[in-house]
């Protein structure tokens, strides 16, 4: 008989997913339950499931040719079926997955994204993922799986995300800013850098990722600030290091972005872990 189970993965982790264990399993939903210690890197990847991604503790990122996506606690990210993708963390992650047949998430997006799930949504999850993979359609374990079908209706946007583009002239600056969140230089000095003209720049950065210069790099210090911020850094040396001039600014460009602190974003996340 097929399982899927909580497996405690090494430091340093580099996978390559098989989902033969999970299309094995004849039911709607499936799951996987994965524990990890030190980085990780899921290879680039596909599953003929739509997959809802989220972590108990710990903070995720995901790429996709469309962008990156970066889920924190409380979060989760939705990848459609058959969409290649990709998937690190770097220090300890507890991850669970829930994979929904094709044919149950039809009208829901076609398109990556992180979404803000329920309190209602996050505790079907974890319920669900502690039920025997060969769970009774017909009973009550049948019952907590149609409920969590329902309630992904109720999912919602959340601006955790970070495109990209493939023009020859914006992806040495998406690369660059990308590795390096704090480079100060501005759009007429990359102008100089690639070898187009700041008004060039300024029209493809908008039209390539529907943001400004200025409105992208702030996205890429807020991605950047909240794995730091997940793995215990204070804001004060985030704010520091990603070139804010103090600590306030840095706290209004986080509220502004996500409507709170940074200390009550992460106040208060369950970290309860199903094995």
């Amino acid at each position: 008989m097929p399982t899927v189970q909580s497996i405690l993965t090494p430091p340093d982790t580099r996978l390559r997913p098989d989902d033969h264990d999970l299309d094995s399993i004849p039911r709607a939903v499936v799951w996987r339950v994965r524990d990890y210690e030190g980085e990780l890197v899921v290879e680039r990847h596909h599953h003929r499931r739509a997959q809802l991604l989220f972590a108990s503790k710990g903070v995720m990122t995901v790429e996709t040719d469309q962008g990156i996506w970066v889920i924190p606690p409380k979060r989760a990210v939705w990848i459609p079926p058959f969409m290649e993708h990709a998937v690190s963390s770097k220090g300890h992650l507890t991850m669970r997955s829930l994979y929904f047949d094709p044919a149950l998430v039809k009208g829901l997006p076609a398109t990556c994204m992180v979404v803000t799930v329920s309190p209602l949504f996050r505790e079907l999850s974890l319920a669900a993922v502690a039920l025997p993979p060969l769970y009774n359609e017909n009973g009550a374990e049948g019952r907590v799986i149609s409920v969590l079908i329902d309630q992904l209706q109720t999912i919602s946007t959340t601006p955790l995300h970070l495109p990209t583009s493939t023009d020859r002239r914006l992806q040495p600056i998406i690369s660059a800013l990308s590795r390096n969140p704090s480079d100060g230089r501005d759009l007429g000095a990359w102008a100089k850098e690639v070898g187009a003209s700041e008004r060039t720049l300024s029209r493809l950065f908008t039209s390539q990722t529907g943001m400004t210069f200025r409105q992208w790099r702030q996205q890429v210090k807020l991605l950047e600030a909240l794995g730091r911020l997940a793995n215990g850094d204070p804001a004060a040396s985030i704010a520091f290091d990603l070139g804010y001039e103090s600590q306030s600014a840095f706290i209004a460009m986080f509220r502004k972005a996500l409507g709170t602190t940074p200390g009550k974003y992460f106040a208060n996340i369950t970290e309860r872990v199903v094995s």
